[in-house]
């Protein structure tokens, strides 16, 4: 099936190659320059992912994701953020606030188009997984079928990239993982500024499946070295 992209960016000459561009690679784009109407449209489904300009007439674009996070079915969405800001604070915050890839421009149409396959191959509507579908570590229970994660029973919400990550350190449980060696699992690419978001995202990731994130006993942090994930848990 189509996936359908949502492109929220008020330069109309940018907007018009990127759909351009997206569409002749098979993945129809419906635009908008609003940050208050895009929310709408998102609401109202059939949107699979969302490329959010953070430089918008009527919202910052983080304000914006931070909104989507908190819609009900949209805390999984795969949002790949552009801006011409260059300052690496606005790229960490945006990852802290549930986007899954950052983009700074100018860009070549090409890079964002491979982030989005990369982003979509670790989403619900992309992921081909493999292995058991049910991986169990004491309270913790990692659904790889409905993308669900329960704690003690209770069902904890991840973004999709969140969830990726989740499922590949759960599967390597045991294994010393570097930084490296996750991006390169994960999208395939060093790309700038790439390497810490993996931080970023443990850390978020520790905040949603550890009893205490401050003394994480799930994701375990081995310097230098990179994560290794316990085997054995309570």
């Amino acid at each position: 099936m189509t996936v359908q992209v949502l492109l929220l960016e008020d330069d109309r000459r940018l907007a018009g190659m990127i759909a351009e561009y997206l569409g002749q690679a098979g993945f129809p784009v419906h635009s908008e320059t609003l940050g208050r109407r895009a929310l709408e449209r998102l609401k109202s489904g059939g949107i699979e992912a969302l490329v959010l300009d953070l430089t918008l007439p009527d919202i910052d674009g983080l304000d914006l994701c931070r909104e989507i996070r908190m819609q009900s079915g949209l805390s999984a969405l795969p949002i790949i953020m552009l801006t011409a800001r260059g300052d690496a604070a606005d790229r960490i915050v945006g990852l802290e606030l549930g986007a899954d890839d950052y983009l700074p421009k100018p860009f070549e149409p090409r890079e964002l188009l491979a982030r989005l396959r990369a982003i979509l191959r670790r989403s619900e509507r992309g992921q081909v997984g493999g292995g058991e579908a049910i991986l169990r570590f004491g309270r913790l229970e990692i659904d790889c079928d409905t993308y669900q994660v329960r704690l003690g029973g209770e069902t904890r919400s991840l973004t999709a990239h969140q969830f990726a990550l989740l499922r590949l350190l759960a599967r390597n449980a045991g294994r010393v993982l570097s930084r490296d060696w996750l991006l390169d699992a994960l999208s395939g690419s060093r790309a700038e500024g790439f390497d810490r978001s993996i931080d970023v995202h443990v850390s978020k990731l520790r905040a949603v499946i550890e009893d205490d994130p401050k003394r994480p006993r799930r994701i375990l942090t081995l310097r230098g070295a990179g994560y290794v994930f316990a085997r054995t848990q309570d």
